[in-house]
């Protein structure tokens, strides 16, 4: 028995409730269809339509079986589809919607490979911070890192980040390393605000069973698209800044001894996740698909370069509560 026509052929015949319309949807006849279709009941054990004059009805192990083998279904459609679009040199405009940080840390370096791949997609990259209507507005696919939960929009999450505490040698030399997460206290911490406005100044620590919340204060705090700021004071000598984990990979600044890492033998305790947003609509569209794959993989490529991986954090008290700043819900 060929298994996969047949679960093809059940597939159809269930929708349309007909061996024929299903035969006339592959071009047989309706007697291979129903040969088909009775083989696979038997190999189940297990009757998967009630016949009646007016048609089939699924039985209910028939209606569970079906619900089962539609993704493995949808993953072989998609995979034609995208095999049959590389083929066909899929053409067009995909418009991006990026948060700066991510176009600045692991996107940009990759785009002349997706575009070697792919010589007659454009792409149109915009800015982006979360999604609002205003801001989703004419976009394909967004990138964007946090909790978000948009109403209208497929939510792929990608991976997680991390943070980790660093500075540059001569301010550890100057100001001395700290060994426990409360003497950040006492340093000049550089802060970002979030995308929703809140100030990111609660560093939360963990090693073991022990949890440790540090208020970061210091002499700055930059908008969420600036955030590249606080890097570049960093490796400047002008404090002590709270990075994401992206930074530790090869040809970044850690990687360059530009900037040395604090309290490496503590985790952080909110982990973000980093998600792919796009209409329903759009997964269709050959040109965006490919390159949604395309950012899949390349997240997959930059995970594997971490030292550890760890789950996504639940949304943190901060983010739920819109303070101006994240220490007041310490």
């Amino acid at each position: 028995m060929d298994k996969l026509r047949s679960l093809h052929y059940f597939a159809a015949a269930a929708d349309a409730s007909s061996f024929s319309a299903a035969a006339r949807r592959f071009g047989v006849s309706t007697a291979a269809v129903a040969k088909l279709v009775q083989s696979l009941e038997r190999e189940l054990g297990l009757t998967l339509f009630e016949r009646h004059a007016h048609g089939l009805a699924l039985t209910a192990g028939g209606s569970r079986y079906l619900e089962s083998c539609r993704p493995a279904l949808q993953q072989l459609a998609d995979a034609d589809e995208q095999a049959s679009a590389a083929s066909s040199r899929a053409s067009g405009v995909v418009v991006v919607g990026v948060q700066p940080v991510i176009a600045q840390e692991w996107l940009t370096p990759a785009l002349p490979r997706f575009n070697a791949l792919y010589p007659d997609i454009q792409l149109d990259i915009r800015y982006f911070m979360r999604p609002v209507d205003e801001q989703t507005q004419g976009l394909d696919v967004m990138l964007v890192m946090g909790w978000h939960q948009p109403k209208d929009l497929v939510r792929r999450q990608l991976g997680a980040t991390s943070f980790f505490v660093c500075a540059a040698p001569s301010y550890w030399a100057t100001h001395g390393m700290p060994k426990h997460p409360s003497e950040l206290e006492r340093h000049n911490c550089l802060c970002i605000r979030s995308g929703t406005g809140s100030v990111m100044d609660l560093w939360q620590f963990k090693r073991g069973d022990e949890r440790v919340s540090v208020a970061a204060r210091g002499w700055l705090v930059t908008d969420n698209a600036h955030r590249d700021m606080v890097r570049d004071l960093a490796v400047a000598g002008a404090g002590v800044a709270r990075l994401i984990d992206w930074h530790k990979m090869q040809g970044h600044q850690v990687a360059r001894g530009t900037l040395i890492p604090a309290l490496t033998d503590w985790e952080h305790d909110e982990v973000p996740p980093v998600n792919m947003l796009y209409p329903p609509s759009v997964r269709r569209i050959p040109r965006v698909r490919l390159f949604m794959d395309f950012v899949v993989q390349l997240y997959r490529e930059i995970e594997l370069q971490r030292e550890s991986r760890a789950p996504s954090s639940a949304m943190p008290r901060w983010l739920k509560a819109n303070r101006p700043r994240a220490s007041a819900t310490r």
